[in-house]
């Protein structure tokens, strides 16, 4: 899910804090690690969306790594499904990037995979807005003011009524109670917010804008990962 958005695929000698962010996705090879379970519980809160939105929608992941979360519940569902669904996934690993398209091509879903850091608005320049916004994997990498500020450019990538879900651990300092605070200050009500699920420190949240969109402001910073 995550990526790194310095421009680079991973840590190297001048940025060894940073994670290999395809390394990374084998955690999703156990079942019981936390990041699988993060994964379920993400892949459920989109299918439940799925479940009450009919007609064509569109989807947006940002930092989406290999896309396990809506690939993998349109992988399950029906033609019917995979054909109403459209939109892009953001993610800047030229690795992650490669896995995630050959995935869409085997299930013909009518999604793109754009390689660009997703840090910066300029990054979703003609692919907002979104009906479905995708931020998972993201904010447990990026300082608390860089939360925040994606938290209220979200509304800049949001169609009207628009839903996103988002994780956050529960590491030191657990910010999500500022979190779920900063979604109802920039205009997205709370839908659900799970908390330590299944015995992990992984919360996913999920707001529904009931604010007026916001146009794209292009040249904006929105985070840096630092790890």
């Amino acid at each position: 899910m995550p990526s790194v958005d310095d421009h680079r695929p991973g840590a190297s000698p001048e940025h060894p804090d940073l994670r290999d962010y395809v390394s990374w996705h084998a955690a999703y090879d156990d079942p019981e690690s936390s990041l699988s379970v993060r994964l379920r519980h993400v892949q459920r809160a989109i299918i439940a969306w799925l479940d009450r939105i009919s007609g064509p929608v569109r989807v947006l992941s940002s930092c989406a790594g290999q896309g396990h979360d809506i690939l993998g519940v349109l992988e399950e569902r029906g033609p019917q499904d995979r054909a109403r669904v459209t939109g892009s996934l953001v993610e800047i690993d030229p690795t992650n990037v490669a896995i995630a398209r050959r995935r869409i091509a085997r299930l013909n879903l009518a999604l793109t995979v754009v390689e660009s850091d997703a840090g910066t608005t300029d990054a979703y320049a003609g692919l907002a807005p979104a009906n479905l916004l995708l931020l998972s994997g993201i904010m447990g990498n990026i300082s608390a003011a860089d939360i925040e500020r994606l938290v209220y450019v979200s509304r800049q990538l949001c169609a009207p009524g628009a839903t996103v879900i988002w994780t956050r651990g529960a590491q030191d300092p657990d910010l999500g109670p500022d979190i779920r605070r900063w979604f109802e200050r920039a205009g997205f009500e709370e839908l659900s917010c799970e908390e330590w699920i299944e015995g992990t420190g992984m919360r996913v949240g999920v707001n529904r804008l009931v604010a007026p969109p916001q146009p794209l402001r292009p040249g904006e910073l929105i985070f840096t990962f630092y790890r």
